[in-house]
């Protein structure tokens, strides 16, 4: 896949404000779009590209995860269901930016009104597996911050016993056109903030939003066979949406801490084995403990340095399908660093040995 460079493509710093971000993009989304470049293919493309990079960057959540880990993490994640990046959050921020210039709304499918329900943010957070917990898969719980429906007005936003009224500046739309010259353009009414709706009667819980601020305990499976950077997608476990919308949904970015002696090719497990000069050369069979318990390595006589022992079926499990890796054990011929009397004479008579030997 190829990697984008999102800030290039706004042309910020990687240190850039949500303002300044804002306003790069709404500079090239102007620029760029297709209503002002009808002849020029290469103008949508980029206002296309601007968009994406807005999407991503103007999310404070995506944002944080594209830093971490780039596009992979957000699109690839190792099979997991991907990140929707035109979702209805992010239409709502390009109209915020754009006041629905030239139709903005209708080229992604048809104009959204904000006074409509609205889906809840996606929400993302890291998850720490030790690797033994990779290899068997673990239930783990996680406690979550995030902004949830309030109970008592049940996401109205009024009192208990009352309802909002219907905004008589933009008449319910959410919405006010105004002409500039040759362009009509169309943005959220400032009297109701683009909701429709008038609050006269305040929830007090949640002083109007809808929406207070919770935390939930989740209990998460982790599948066997995960390595970093897959995601998992709890559907509706994000934040709350608007107006009687769907909630957004949570993504677990997994990562898998390092542990000495052990590494990981695809769903091969690398381990090291020390052994002596006098097992490496006679052979022997060694007990190892590794993630899939105690197993039995034979040594071949005559075993050099590096040298891989290939355990079959004791690898990682196909997190996507069937079937499992393998176990490499990498043999390490561990040189003494101090040796007995008995054992300097045993080697030096194994060196006189080699010198008659020719060696």
């Amino acid at each position: 896949m190829q990697n984008k460079d999102y800030y290039a493509i706004l042309g910020v710093s990687r240190e850039a404000s949500t303002e300044e971000i804002k306003k790069a993009y709404r500079g090239l989304a102007m620029k760029y779009h297709p209503d002002r470049n009808s002849d020029n293919p290469e103008a949508e493309e980029k206002f296309k590209q601007a968009s994406e990079a807005y999407a991503v960057l103007g999310n404070s959540e995506k944002r944080r995860i594209y830093d971490t880990y780039g596009v992979e993490g957000l699109r690839n994640g190792g099979g997991f269901q991907d990140f929707s990046f035109f979702s209805d959050s992010v239409f709502s921020d390009f109209e915020d930016i754009l006041g629905n210039f030239f139709g903005f709304g209708s080229m992604f499918g048809g104009s959204r009104r904000r006074n409509g329900p609205r889906r809840g943010q996606d929400l993302a957070m890291e998850l720490s597996l030790t690797l033994q917990e990779a290899y068997n898969g673990v239930e783990r719980e996680v406690t979550l911050q995030r902004e949830e429906t309030c109970p008592d007005c049940k996401g109205s936003g009024s009192r208990p016993g009352t309802q909002p009224e219907v905004c008589p500046q933009c008449s319910g739309s959410g919405q006010v056109r105004r002409s500039q010259g040759f362009f009509s353009v169309t943005t959220p009414c400032r009297m109701c903030g683009g909701t429709g709706r008038i609050i006269k009667n305040p929830c007090e819980t949640c002083r109007g939003s809808g929406r207070i601020r919770g935390e939930k305990k989740l209990s998460v499976h982790i599948p066997p066979g995960v390595d970093t950077g897959n995601r998992l997608r709890m559907a509706g476990e994000g934040e709350a949406g608007h107006a009687g919308g769907p909630a957004g949904d949570l993504y677990l970015v997994l990562k898998v801490e390092p542990e000495a002696g052990f590494s990981r090719e695809g769903n091969d497990l690398i381990m090291d084995v020390a052994i002596t000069f006098a097992q490496a050369a006679l052979g022997d069979e060694v007990k190892v403990e590794a993630p899939s318990g105690t197993e039995r390595v034979k040594i071949p006589a005559g075993a050099q340095p590096g040298q891989i022992v290939t355990l079959r079926g004791k690898g990682f499990r196909n997190v996507n399908g069937w079937g499992r890796g393998d176990l490499q054990v990498v043999l390490r011929v561990r040189t003494p660093e101090k040796l007995s009397r008995d054992e300097k004479k045993l080697f030096q008579s194994l060196r006189e040995l080699e010198l008659a030997n020719g060696g």
